[in-house]
């Protein structure tokens, strides 16, 4: 689509919009009216504080990592660096590379950070995520998506509410910051779709870079992240990001050019409809500590990229990750279900297996290739580096290893099973070869993650 996109194009540029037009602000309401933006101004002074501190307590103790993507079967390292922040056991997939979480605080969980300031940093993105969280329901709210009625959430509307009465009795913000409300109805999916429960972090110094793609349809300049639609998230749901970029001299010089269209100095968002050269493109210039919030399909239907500045910049982007197949709740509960076909003999200790059904060789085998590939290679993978922030997935990597090595023992029960006289030919062949094709999918992904 992009090629034949760029082949339309030849060498002419899109038309997109900033502030500075006159029709900016009726494009954005008739054509991005799902995106929501929000002043620096509006977000309590306490809160910025905290957050930003945070940002440089990370990028001071090296937690900012630029990842190994893989694009159509080829390694790519990311311009920008990145940590995953959020719910303990969660996992974030995004370009066949697996992010696990450095788990904010959170009840019931033991965590033990690598010193007190991570700590902080840790709970001021989780007191963050509960602010946009509120600012997430307000704007669908706002937008007639719901109706309203009261919301009756006890955790996270809880920890907001605290949040903004303790900032209200220092009078830095106003009283009806934390009311939201919603029908009983439409409460189970607004929550679903606004609870964040991970925040991906980013961080980039442009100046730093050798090298930074141009943005090929509308020639906006520099861009810190190329045109993308978010992965991996709940269908419908809302992403909420917040922008921090350093003060820096450079902006200030550059304030001063009157430039047609954005200014290269300071740090945007761009926005397109996916695939249209119809709609003009927006541009909008992002100061320190402004936060915009993309609701309902805006993701699914609009693309959006990051326009460098001249300045480092970081931001969190607050996701309500699909986590249904990427928790530790979820994969124990898989190697739970694949050890249920592996027996102890109570005399002899010996280890046989239960069935050689066909269907349960298949799942046991697929369940294998999972823990492997999807858990283990990609945690260990690059995973070290989150040792400069906790231990907490050392443990349960230690459980899944564990587990792992009972399944191999159980491909190798297996292998010595369908050897054996008593099977009948057909059955024999049914059980090879379904598991050959497990098997061969095996060898191919140990060959591909070896070359990684």
């Amino acid at each position: 689509q992009k090629k034949k996109l760029l082949e339309e194009l030849g060498e002419n540029r899109l038309p997109y919009m900033t502030p500075a037009d006159a029709d900016f602000d009726q494009l954005w309401k008739t054509k991005y009216s799902k995106l929501i933006f929000g002043k620096s101004s509006t977000v309590p002074e306490e809160l910025h504080q905290m957050v930003q501190e945070g940002f440089l307590t990370l990028r001071k103790h090296d937690c900012f990592f630029q990842d190994l993507v893989r694009i159509k079967g080829k390694d790519f390292v990311t311009p920008v660096s990145r940590i995953l922040i959020g719910n303990p056991g969660c996992t974030y997939k995004y370009l066949n590379t697996r992010l696990f979480t450095v788990p904010w605080p959170t009840e019931g969980y033991d965590i033990k950070y690598c010193s007190p300031q991570i700590h902080d940093a840790c709970k001021a993105l989780i007191t963050l995520n509960d602010y946009l969280h509120i600012e997430a329901v307000k704007a669908l709210q706002g937008q007639n998506l719901f109706e309203t009625k009261e919301i009756k959430d006890t955790t996270v509307i809880d920890r907001a509410q605290n949040f903004a009465t303790s900032l209200t009795e220092k009078g830095s913000v106003s009283k009806d910051q934390s009311s939201c409300c919603v029908p009983e109805d439409d409460y189970i999916s607004l929550k679903n779709r606004t609870s964040y429960n991970l925040t991906l972090l980013n961080y980039m110094d442009p100046l730093q870079m050798l090298y930074l793609k141009q943005e090929p349809y509308f020639g906006m300049g520099n861009m810190a992240v190329s045109w993308h639609h978010d992965e991996n998230l709940v269908e419908r749901s809302t992403v909420a990001v917040y922008s921090y970029s350093c003060e820096g001299s450079a902006v200030k010089e550059s304030s001063e050019q009157k430039l047609k269209g954005r200014d290269p100095a300071v740090w945007h968002v761009g926005l397109k409809v996916a695939w249209d050269i119809e709609t003009p493109g927006l541009a909008i210039p992002l100061e320190q500590g402004d936060f915009y919030l993309m609701l309902d399909d805006l993701n699914m239907t609009h693309q959006h990229c990051v326009l460098a500045g001249f300045s480092p910049r970081f931001s969190s982007t607050h996701r309500v990750a699909d986590c249904s197949r990427g928790t530790l709740e979820y994969i124990f509960g898989r190697c739970e279900l694949a050890l249920q076909n592996l027996q102890t003999d109570s005399d002899s200790m010996a280890l046989s297996l239960k069935s050689l059904e066909t269907a349960v060789v298949k799942q046991v085998e697929e369940i294998h290739n999972e823990v492997e590939f999807e858990w283990l290679r990609q945690f260990w993978f690059q995973g070290k580096r989150y040792l400069k922030c906790t231990d907490w997935w050392l443990k349960p990597m230690a459980k899944l290893e564990e587990f792992w090595r009972k399944m191999e023992i159980m491909t190798s029960l297996v292998l010595s099973e369908v050897g054996k006289v008593e099977q009948t030919e057909g059955q024999r062949n049914e059980t090879i070869s379904c598991f050959l094709l497990v098997l061969t999918e095996r060898q191919k992904l140990r060959k591909e993650w070896t070359a990684r």
